[in-house]
C-alpha cells in the first residue's frame, strides 16, 4: 500500500534508527539526558529562542503552552478549525479551564484586523479575559496553506500593543519556511512560543519540542510534569527528532513538488469538483458528489492507495519522505482510472 493518509505514517530510516540506538542517554526528569538536552537547545536555537522542552506529542506541547498562559475563566483566540481546538480532545477546557473565541479567517488563517475585533474588554465582568492568541502555520484544515509573513508581523504588532502572548502551532512550520523563505530566527521572533512537531513531515517516530523564553520553559516544564509528561531515558526517541531536524528539513521541497503533481492530476478527473490550492504537502480534493466519498476511498484502497476522508465530500492526500516519484506516478494512474 502507498500511504497518503498523513505525513505521520513515515517509518524511521536505517540511518535514523542507527542514530537512535547509539544515542547517549540519562534521566531527563533530572535534566541529565544529554541527547534530550541537545535536541531542546538545537530546536530553540534554530528559531532564536532561549530554551526548549521535549514532549511526547504536538498536542502535549500545545496544551502545555496554553496552560502556562491561561488561568481558569480566560479565553484563547484561534481559528474555528485550529488543531488546538478541533483535534486535541477538548484540552483547552479540560487542562486550562479556559474558553475559546473561534474566528472564521481565510482557509484557517487569521488576520490582525479580525483578531482585534474580538479582544474582550477587561473591565466587562460578563466576558472572559482574553489571555492568548494562537495561530497555525501551515494550516492543516486550509489544505496546508502558508501564512503571509507580513500578516504574521501585523498580528505580532497587535498582540504586543494589547499585551497578549502569541503562540504558534508549528506542527508543519518547516513546510511553511521552505515556502516563504523567511529566516527561521526572524520568523521565530514573532512568537512567544512555538510548538514544533518532529513526526510530521520530518520523519521522526515520535515527539515535539516546545520552545520559548527560559522563564516560559521553566513554567512549561512544571506543567509537563503535572500532565505526566516527564520521561526518563528519553534520549533514544529524542535522537530521532534531532536527526530529523539536522537531515530532513531541506528535502520537504520534494514533498511539495510531488503534492503539486497530485493537484494537477486530481483537477483533471470527472469526480473532483476542485482541489484546494496546494502550497505544501497537503492535497485536498473536493468531490462533485459528496455521497461518493467512501466509495472512492475504497476504490483507491483496492488499487493500493490509502487516502483519508477530510470532512464531508473531501479526500486528503499527504506527501512525505516515504513517498517517491514512482509512488506518485502510480497514484496518478489510479486516480485517472477511477470513475
Amino acid at each position: 500500500m502507498i500511504d497518503f493518509r498523513s505525513d505521520t505514517v513515515t517509518k524511521p530510516s536505517e540511518m535514523m534508527r542507527d542514530f537512535m540506538i547509539r544515542a547517549e542517554v540519562g534521566d531527563d526528569v533530572f535534566g541529565e539526558d544529554p541527547t534530550v538536552n541537545e535536541l531542546e537547545k538545537y530546536a530553540a536555537g534554530l528559531f532564536g529562542k532561549e530554551a526548549g522542552l521535549f514532549c511526547s506529542s504536538g498536542t502535549q506541547t500545545n496544551q502545555i503552552a496554553i496552560s502556562v498562559y491561561c488561568q481558569p475563566g480566560t479565553e484563547v483566540i484561534c481559528h474555528e478549525d485550529a488543531h488546538i481546538y478541533k483535534y486535541e480532545g477538548g484540552g483547552i477546557a479540560r487542562n486550562a479551564n479556559a474558553s475559546v473565541r473561534l474566528l472564521k479567517g481565510n482557509r484557517g488563517r487569521l488576520s490582525a484586523d479580525e483578531i482585534s475585533k474580538w479582544v474582550n474588554n477587561p473591565d466587562d465582568v460578563h466576558l472572559p479575559l482574553t489571555a492568548l492568541v494562537s495561530i497555525e502555520d501551515t494550516m492543516n484544515r486550509g489544505g496546508g496553506c502558508v501564512y503571509d509573513f507580513a500578516e504574521i508581523q501585523r498580528i505580532r504588532e497587535f498582540c504586543t500593543k494589547s499585551g497578549l502572548p502569541l503562540h504558534l502551532d508549528g506542527a508543519r512550520v518547516f513546510n511553511a519556511l521552505v515556502v516563504n523563505g523567511v529566516d527561521a530566527k526572524v520568523y521565530g521572533d514573532q512568537f512567544d512560543s512555538i510548538s514544533i512537531c518532529l513526526s510530521k513531515g520530518l520523519g521522526a517516530p515520535v515527539g515535539s519540542v516546545l520552545i520559548g523564553s527560559a522563564d516560559f520553559i521553566r513554567k512549561a516544564r512544571r506543567v509537563r510534569k503535572v500532565m505526566g509528561g516527564g520521561m526518563r531515558q528519553a534520549g533514544i526517541i529524542a535522537a530521532g527528532g534531532l536527526f530529523a531536524l539536522k537531515n530532513n528539513v531541506d528535502r520537504l521541497a520534494d514533498d511539495h513538488h510531488r503534492a503539486k503533481q497530485l493537484e494537477v492530476a486530481l483537477n483533471q478527473v470527472d469526480w473532483v469538483k476542485e482541489v484546494i490550492p496546494v502550497e505544501t504537502n497537503i492535497v485536498v480534493a473536493i468531490l462533485k458528489d459528496s455521497h461518493r466519498q467512501e466509495e472512492l476511498l475504497s476504490g483507491l484502497k483496492e488499487k493500493g492507495i490509502l487516502a483519508v476522508a477530510f470532512g464531508t465530500g473531501m479526500i486528503r492526500f499527504v506527501t512525505h519522505l516515504d513517498i517517491n516519484d514512482k509512488d506518485i506516478e502510480q497514484c496518478i494512474q489510479v486516480i485517472k482510472e477511477l470513475e
